[in-house]
């Protein structure tokens, strides 16, 4: 029969399968809890001797299982400080005939290698996390707490806390040219959700996105149960004039267009006033214009027909799950409605926070030193890729203005081909994206490359390891070439 146990000063909750011998029995059930995760590591164990006397054994018996862990790694003891779960677990033994037992994993680039983690993360749409401005965030947050109304652990206003909503109107107004009020804003934890909202919020009927564009928000749409129209994009941005009467909304990129990073034409931005319908800015990285003032909003000069969208995602982190729309009047009340029937709110203390950084500016100051940060970086990748006699690509072009965590290379007509490139960069243990998977229609490939997730000290070396890539995949489509002279040019 199964033992459990638990104290007031640690509580454990143990199976223990008598079979095996009290001591291996011991050994097994905590050998599981830990590897389970119902032990963490640095999680402290009870004595031997309140252990022993919960699930009625022997203090001798405890005493021996521990030591056992011990040696095994799964437990450490120091004197004086009682015996915890080890930081590092030894691996897990693999079952006979798995590929495991059979040796050493594949490295990491492999094709075969199951989800390894990059050695080069140059993956778009990603800041650099080791730059969050972490003790910023933690005076915040004391002063939060400190100053807190007691309604702060109340119900909140699906809108979001107005304090965040008041901040974030004067910030956008000041930063981006965005025109609206503490009451027009609804807080959301970011664009998916703005996104799920909008779509549920608005008349029936196909979005317009551009394309290329975000895959991954053509299939929120579609999930939501929205058709997806093309919007052509060109060097002048997307082909706004385009738009039918038929579409329920435009989604639009309109600051740096993803993936192309052209701005939307002024001739363009008055299209779209012209046709009249919804439109849906997502300012994703409006804040990271670097050879100039950035573009402002497109919100600004038409506010009762644009949403204007933005996040702390590519600002602060991902991870905060804080998003924002600046909405039309007539708007306000049905996405407050689908944002309460949603999730009711945002997470309060985030939004507080984020509102005391924006009102102390140090919002601001975080934004200008990770503006230099990322400038610094676009210009080395420039360097690294960009046309000249040492280009590791010739012919390829980096197109769009300066601007944004991540830059597109156009590959060139004659190759080598994405998926060769591809290839070779994971190879090499390089994590970015293909420029395909975001094209409606077929188009020439491309690479994106962002240049931000990197540490300061990681980024030089990734940007060698794609120039590597990126001659290996060159020199080898030469060589095709050379051996098939008939289909040179042709990309494959």
């Amino acid at each position: 029969m199964a033992k459990y146990w638990a104290s007031s000063g640690v509580d454990l909750h143990l199976e223990l399968d008598p079979a095996p011998g009290r001591r291996r029995a011991v050994e097994d059930a905590l050998r599981a809890a830990v590897r389970d995760g119902r032990l963490p590591p640095g999680t402290r164990l009870p004595s031997t001797r309140a252990l022993a006397a919960g699930l009625g054994l022997a203090r001798g018996t405890v005493s021996a299982a521990y030591d056992q862990l011990a040696e095994e790694g799964y437990l450490t003891t120091r004197p004086g400080s009682g015996t915890e779960v080890a930081d590092a677990l030894p691996p897990a033994p693999a079952p006979i005939g798995s590929p495991a037992a059979a040796g050493p994993p594949r490295p990491i680039g492999s094709p075969a290698a199951a989800g390894p983690q990059p050695v080069h993360d140059l993956r778009p749409g990603q800041p650099d996390v080791s730059a969050f401005p972490a003790r910023a965030w933690v005076r915040a947050t004391r002063h939060v707490l400190a100053a807190a109304p007691a309604d702060v652990f109340g119900p909140c206003d699906p809108r979001g806390r107005i304090e965040l909503r008041t901040a974030l109107a004067g910030y956008l107004g000041r930063t981006r040219g965005v025109r609206t009020t503490p009451d027009r804003i609804v807080v959301t934890t970011g664009f998916v959700q703005s996104l799920n909202l909008l779509a549920e919020a608005l008349g029936e009927g196909p979005f317009a996105m551009e394309d290329p564009g975000h895959d991954f928000y053509r299939e929120v749409l579609r999930r939501a149960g929205r058709a997806i129209v093309p919007l052509a994009v060109d060097e002048q941005g997307a082909r706004t004039g385009d738009l039918t009467s038929g579409v329920a909304a435009a989604v639009l990129t309109p600051a740096h267009q993803y993936p192309t990073g052209v701005p939307l034409a002024p001739a363009r931005r008055r299209l779209l006033r012209a046709w009249g319908g919804p439109v849906i800015e997502d300012d994703y990285d409006g804040e990271f214009r670097y050879d100039r003032r950035p573009v402002g909003a497109l919100q600004g000069m038409a506010p009762d027909q644009v949403v204007y969208c933005g996040t702390t995602s590519e600002s602060l982190s991902p991870a905060l799950r804080l998003g924002w729309m600046a909405l039309p009047p007539a708007l306000v009340g049905p996405v407050a409605e689908a944002k309460l029937h949603a999730d009711a709110h945002t997470g309060v203390l985030g939004q507080l926070v984020l509102a005391r950084l924006v009102d102390v500016h140090d919002y601001d100051r975080h934004v200008r030193a990770a503006r230099l940060r990322y400038r610094r970086r676009r210009e080395l990748l420039l360097a690294r890729l960009g046309p000249g006699p040492a280009a590791p690509l010739p012919g390829a072009r980096l197109p769009g203005v300066t601007a944004g965590l991540r830059a597109l290379l156009l590959l060139p007509p004659s190759g080598p081909a994405e998926s060769a490139v591809l290839a070779a960069c994971e190879r090499r243990g390089i994590a970015l994206r293909g420029l395909s998977p975001l094209r409606q229609t077929p188009g020439p490939g491309g690479l994106l490359i962002g240049y931000a997730a990197p540490s300061e000290r990681a980024f030089p070396a990734a940007l060698d390891a794609l120039a590597d890539a990126l001659t290996w995949a060159t020199a080898e489509r030469s060589a095709i070439n050379a051996e098939n002279p008939d289909n040179s040019g042709v990309p494959g």
